[in-house]
């Protein structure tokens, strides 16, 4: 399986990342306007996008990838913490906090997780702590304020349930992010990511099964809606951020993938006619800053 080039890493990543973004905005517009129950929809997306991947993985040379990846008792211990940690993790987390507010605000918060990333490379010493880290530290804190209380330190702007899925979703980030690097160095990101979401929706199925919704209630534009969260907001977008891995270091991927606030924020504030505060622009442009900072410099202490 070749690897790619650092500049498809970068295609991927911002695809992947765009598609994320948008996908979170469709979804709240399920949550808000349909009523859509989070678990289900976190359930069948995870489902149908991981069976998806791994079918089309089925169509490739190393299809014997799909069953392989289970013969190594370590490796199947690995997955099943990925798909339970890092992907159901990442979801649920992310979902929640645009059902307890909205897209933007829920997309910006996971992106505390290059914070995370960084601080946990400093505190393993895989990294020295450079003038870009800390101008990208300043850059997420600063802009995590001015996005929370939009300027007035006496209240938030945002309810606090949606403050605490955000920034659990930005753990989970980091985690998914460090956690898939072992992993891919041994197997196809079709069988990681695959295997993954199902694992995932798995266990969310004792939650809330799939199979309970009334589907007649369904509209056709909730199907449509459907569909593009299930192949572009969910398989497309997890696909490439985790392809784009094999290409780049996780803080490079994290980073740039932080282009997710800048799609969600737009089609939120632009689609959904969500308010958006002036400070709240303000956090958010220091936030996707990060991005810029990546694109711009080349980061010496990445390690592939």
């Amino acid at each position: 399986m070749d690897r790619p080039t650092k500049n498809t890493g970068l295609l991927l990543v911002i695809t992947g990342a765009i598609f994320w973004g948008v996908g979170g905005t469709v979804s709240q517009k399920l949550f808000q306007q349909y009523a859509i129950d989070v678990n289900w929809l976190v359930t069948i997306r995870l489902l149908i996008a991981g069976f998806l991947l791994l079918a089309v993985q089925g169509f490739r040379k190393d299809h014997s990838q799909i069953l392989g990846v289970w013969k190594n008792k370590k490796t199947a211990v690995q997955l099943i913490i990925f798909g339970l940690l890092g992907m159901l993790g990442v979801q649920y987390t992310y979902m929640a906090s645009i059902n307890h507010s909205n897209a933007a605000v829920a997309t910006l918060l996971q992106y505390l997780a290059p914070v995370m990333i960084i601080i946990y490379l400093l505190v393993r010493k895989q990294t020295v702590l450079t003038r870009q880290d800390l101008l990208t530290v300043s850059l997420a804190l600063v802009g995590c304020f001015f996005l929370l209380t939009n300027g007035s330190i006496s209240q938030l702007s945002v309810p606090i349930l949606a403050i605490v899925w955000g920034v659990l979703s930005g753990a989970a980030l980091a985690f998914y992010t460090l956690y898939a690097v072992p992993l891919l160095a041994q197997y196809d990101s079709l069988v990681i990511v695959g295997w993954a979401m199902v694992i995932g929706g798995f266990a969310l199925s004792f939650i809330h099964s799939p199979w309970r919704m009334d589907f007649t209630s369904l509209t056709a534009e909730i199907y449509f809606y459907l569909v593009f969260i299930i192949i572009f907001g969910t398989m497309i977008a997890f696909w490439f951020y985790i392809e784009s891995l094999q290409s780049l270091s996780p803080k490079e991927t994290s980073l740039l993938g932080s282009l997710e606030p800048l799609s969600a924020v737009l089609t939120t504030v632009i689609w959904l006619n969500e308010p958006f505060g002036f400070f709240q622009w303000v956090g958010t442009a220091c936030i996707i800053g990060m991005t810029l900072l990546l694109a711009l410099n080349k980061d010496p202490s990445s390690k592939r």
